[in-house]
Parts: C-alpha cells; sequence; structure tokens
C-alpha cells in the first residue's frame, strides 16, 4: 500500500494520537432507499473491528471533501462522480481536525471491500446505526450528524434586490447585472458557505454546499441557467415568485434548509412566513468576495 503525505499519526494537543499528518475526513453517505453506508474497519488499523465511516487522511494538495471522496473511491469503490456532496461537519483541536463530509447519491451505487482496511460495508437504516459498536468518536458526533442526514440547502436570491444593492451602473445594463450575478453565484456550488454567514444556526464547524436559484424579473427575465445555478423567471411580480419558489422548495422537501436573499422588508416577512431564513444582500456580496 503507498503511503501519502497525509499518512502518519499526530500527538495531539487534546492527549490522544490521531491518524492524519494534515487532518482526516470522512464520508457520511445516504442512500434514501437503504440508510448510511458503514464501514468495519479491519482489526490492524485505529480502533479495529469498529464500525465508522470510510475515509482518512487528508493529503497536503486536497481538501477534506476531496478527501473524503477520493478515500471512499478507493476503499469502496463507489466512485466520485455518483456522490453529491451536501455539508460537512469538522472538529478541530488546533493541533489536528477531522472532517465528516455528509453526501447523498446521484445515481445508484454498488458499494464493495475494496482495500484491506476494511472486513465489512453496510447500508444501516438511521435508526439502527447507534446499535453498531461504532468508533467512539463517531458515535459520539452521530446524534449531531443524524439531524443533518440527506438535508440540502437552498438558497434562493432575489436578483433585481442584489443587484440593485450597489450603485455600480446596473440599471444601464438589467440583463447584463443579472447574468453576472448568476455566474458570480457559481462557485458557491463548489466552495460551500458556513451555517452562520447564511443564518443557519449551526455553529461555524457546519459547513453547506447548496442549490442556488436566482429568481429574476423585468428586463432579466431572458437570464439562462447554467450548469450550478438554475434560474426561475418571474412573469409578473418577483416577490411572489420568490414566495412561490421558497415555498415549493419547502414542500418538496421539508426537512431542507430554505435561504432568501433579499433586503425588501415586505418580502422577508412573506418568506418567513412560509418557513425560511433571510440574509440580505451585503452578507450575499461578502460571500462571493472570498477568494
Amino acid at each position: 500500500m503507498l503511503l501519502g503525505d497525509g499518512d502518519g499519526f499526530v500527538s495531539c494537543a487534546c492527549g490522544s494520537r490521531h491518524w492524519g499528518l494534515h487532518g482526516a475526513a470522512g464520508l457520511l453517505l445516504t442512500d434514501p432507499r437503504r440508510g448510511v453506508l458503514l464501514q468495519r474497519r479491519a482489526w490492524w488499523t485505529h480502533h479495529g473491528r469498529t464500525w465508522a465511516l470510510p475515509g482518512g487522511a487528508v493529503q497536503s494538495t486536497e481538501t477534506a471533501e476531496q478527501a473524503a471522496l477520493r478515500e471512499t473511491e478507493e476503499e469502496t469503490a463507489v466512485p466520485r462522480a455518483a456522490v453529491r456532496v451536501l455539508a460537512s461537519s469538522s472538529v478541530d483541536h488546533g493541533t489536528w481536525s477531522y472532517t465528516t463530509v455528509l453526501a447523498t447519491v446521484r445515481e445508484p451505487v454498488r458499494a464493495r471491500v475494496a482495500n484491506p482496511e476494511s472486513t465489512d460495508l453496510r447500508w444501516v437504516p438511521a435508526g439502527e446505526v447507534a446499535d453498531y459498536p461504532l468508533h467512539h468518536d463517531f458515535a459520539a458526533a452521530w446524534p449531531e450528524l443524524r439531524a443533518q442526514l440527506d438535508r440540502e440547502l437552498v438558497l434562493v436570491v432575489d436578483a433585481a434586490n442584489v443587484v440593485g444593492s450597489r450603485p455600480d451602473g446596473w440599471w444601464r445594463d438589467r440583463a447584463g447585472a443579472a447574468e453576472r450575478l448568476r455566474d458570480r453565484l457559481a462557485p458557491l456550488v463548489h466552495r460551500g458557505v458556513r451555517a452562520p454567514d447564511v443564518a443557519l444556526a449551526h455553529g461555524r464547524h457546519w459547513c453547506w454546499w447548496p442549490r442556488v436559484v436566482l429568481v429574476v424579473e423585468g428586463q432579466a427575465r431572458a437570464t439562462e441557467p447554467t450548469e450550478h445555478v438554475e434560474v426561475v423567471a418571474a412573469e409578473h411580480d418577483g416577490d411572489t415568485t420568490i414566495v412561490r419558489t421558497a415555498r415549493e422548495a419547502r414542500a418538496a422537501r421539508p426537512h431542507d434548509h430554505v435561504v432568501v436573499v433579499t433586503a425588501d422588508r415586505a418580502l422577508r416577512e412573506r418568506v418567513r412566513d412560509v418557513g425560511s431564513e433571510v440574509i440580505g444582500p451585503a452578507a450575499l456580496l461578502d460571500l462571493l468576495r472570498e477568494p
């Protein structure tokens, strides 16, 4: 077995030894039909013979999310392309960190034991996970993680309100301004956003990879969707379309987090009435400025 540049033990400030010179990450993968994918660790591994998540050490050239997907493919043969990342939760000890990446399957997958680090893989209903002899750190984290299983963040953006919040000449080319905003939103799908930055009360150790919906109106109605940003064109009233979009998202998947971006006071109250959180254009634009 080839060792990566992140493989090795760290003597942590917490008093324990942890695997991963640059930290470690695991994938909490769910399939709505089968449950959560658990891995039984081989006897010779750290905390062997317990059940936990596929994962391992983060390499110096990758993010925790990339590491979790890579390690899962190496250990279970589940291809990265078949997985959609939804969120992550990190535990940071200062000298070492562990990131749990929550994801769902994009398509049916077949998991199999693909290397010697595990002896068994099972899809386990969420309600039965705690009955297994779990790795103690996973057991401690499981209640918080279970509450966010298969939940995604839907970010509904009031295009007119956001582009109108900056006096940069947008009124001379409203369609172009909406398209530029659409293109600036795309990186959020790959980079993710911290929970408090989008009004979610989960702490900065939580990060979400949003589904982005841009609502356009008037001269911007011809704005086309892209691979990463959905576009909804309001036929008449943009505010009503935003409320309807938020309501439909909640109805389709009641456990998802829906956040609307607008500074319109009346609209903010209307979307809160349908169960959405709200942030202002300034908060979104701050996120778009992040590297």
